[in-house]
């Protein structure tokens, strides 16, 4: 199977499909990822601590939300910000909600960009076909 584009594997990550064919059903539950994707059979986890990228994914989201509230936050209050209670339950929302909602995209779409860095070997395309084919799949 030849690469997809950057772009088309970062739109498959955050749509939570398989970056490499665009399959879905990918999770279990809200937070367990598959061990090899249904469609097409890549092992998501390429390597040990290979989500500890999917991690700073979502930690990214979330500070690049929390800066955004509080710059148009302070933007709003002009000429006179005050750090008021509002301020600080937007931030506590973001803190919490944001990486819980976003933390399936954040595999996906890590999955993407480490696809998009390191590109499929030999040894991973043929785990991939032997899954398959241990599937049953022809």
């Amino acid at each position: 199977m030849s690469q997809p584009s950057v772009g088309i594997l970062l739109r498959r990550g955050l749509r939570r499909r398989c970056p490499h064919c665009g399959g879905g059903g990918l999770f279990t539950g809200w937070f367990r990822l598959a061990e090899h994707c249904p469609t097409c059979g890549l092992r998501f986890e390429r390597e040990p601590g290979f989500f500890i990228g999917a991690l700073f994914v979502n930690f990214a989201v979330t500070e690049i939300l929390m800066f955004l509230w509080i710059v148009a936050w302070f933007g709003l209050a002009l000429p006179h910000p005050h750090v008021r209670p509002e301020l600080l339950a937007g931030i506590g929302v973001i803190a919490t909600v944001v990486p819980t909602v976003f933390y399936p995209f954040s595999k996906t779409t890590w999955a993407a960009i480490h696809l998009a860095m390191e590109p499929l070997d030999e040894a991973e395309e043929a785990d991939a076909a032997a899954y398959r084919f241990e599937r049953g799949d022809r």
